[in-house]
């Protein structure tokens, strides 16, 4: 298990993607291939990619706009790795980062999705000294309804093995052809292959506790596409019905309530203050028993929520600026206590 298939979408990111293949050529495992797939980008992206030199570069084209589900699918099929790791054009990875994974499958046999903490990055690649914290240990399919722990795109790398146990045939475009993720979603397409994976297959989620996925912020978000991540959300439970039902019985309403409460503080970030409140009494209605299962990341979530709405603009900007500095201090703690574990 020493060759990596990285496959990496390409789309109008013709700003991000050379800084995103230079850090998968940096890495101190050599032994991958890179899977450029080009999703009929109008942009400079594929040209700037063609003029690396290096022979482990591979540019695949559609010729058609797919989305990110349809170019992982592309690039999966034209793998010849043990293990695929993904990456989203516009992130970095740090140099270790595939060394530390492959050390983590090989030491783990039973875990199919490896994945890392993550780093946020702003639009012009400057730390913004918060993570994304995941739990590491102890995923299951009840987790991930309610949860994505792998956290982004570019941050899981996963055995084959584990990717085929979920697989599906399908004609979505005249043909049958197999695919991994589902080319009809355009948001939550990943956490939906997760879930399939988790109640299909029999392998393990695990994470490891460095930042080695520095994945950036688009500060260009708009409040209209936190109300689609809710719907696409919502056809993933309607996927999982339709062949695990017991399973989205039980967990369906706290998973919904989790997931609006996670679009609430999205909306804080997006300043929108309405929005944010709303979804936050939507958790709360749907599962008041959030309050209860964490209180903190609750009770903060309803009062960033009501303060952005209420409190005028410099107050809350600078209780915000407060609490960011203490929240980026605990995670660096905490980060670094894990890694001593």
């Amino acid at each position: 298990m020493n060759k990596v298939s990285v496959v990496m979408p390409v789309y109008k990111v013709e700003r991000y993607v050379a800084d995103a293949v230079a850090s998968v050529l940096a890495q101190t495992h050599e032994d991958f291939e890179l899977l450029v797939v080009d999703d009929l980008s109008p942009d400079n992206s594929i040209a700037i990619c063609e003029s690396f030199s290096d022979p482990r570069i591979r540019i695949l084209r559609h010729r058609e706009n797919r989305g990110l589900a349809g170019a992982r699918n592309t690039g999966i099929r034209y793998a010849t790795g043990d293990v695929v790791a993904f990456l989203d054009s516009d992130d970095l990875w740090l140099p270790t980062k595939l060394e530390r994974h492959l050390a983590h499958l090989r030491s783990a046999p039973r875990v199919g999705v490896s994945y890392s903490r993550s780093a946020f990055i702003d639009d012009n690649g400057k730390p913004l000294h918060f993570h994304q914290m995941p739990r590491l240990h102890g995923v299951d399919t009840a987790h991930l309804l309610c949860r994505n722990p792998v956290g982004n795109g570019s941050a899981p790398v996963v055995r084959r093995e584990a990717l085929d146990a979920a697989r599906f045939k399908a004609r979505l475009y005249g043909a049958e052809e197999i695919f991994w993720f589902d080319d009809r979603f355009r948001q939550s397409e990943d956490i939906e292959c997760w879930i399939r994976m988790s109640i299909l297959g029999d392998w393990r989620f695990e994470g490891i506790p460095e930042p080695l996925t520095l994945y950036r912020v688009n500060a260009g978000g708009l409040s209209a596409n936190v109300l689609r991540q809710l719907e696409s959300w919502e056809r993933v439970i309607e996927k999982t019905r339709s062949y695990a039902p017991d399973v989205v019985r039980r967990w369906e309403r706290p998973a919904r309530a989790y997931q609006l409460r996670y679009l609430a503080r999205r909306a804080v970030r997006l300043r929108d203050g309405q929005l944010a409140v709303e979804l936050v009494r939507r958790a709360l209605a749907e599962d008041w028993r959030i309050l209860l299962n964490e209180p903190r990341r609750t009770l903060l979530t309803l009062v960033a929520a009501y303060l952005l709405n209420h409190a005028p603009e410099s107050l809350y900007a600078s209780i915000e600026l407060l609490a960011g500095s203490v929240l980026g201090a605990m995670q660096r703690t905490r980060i670094a206590l894990d890694q001593f574990r």
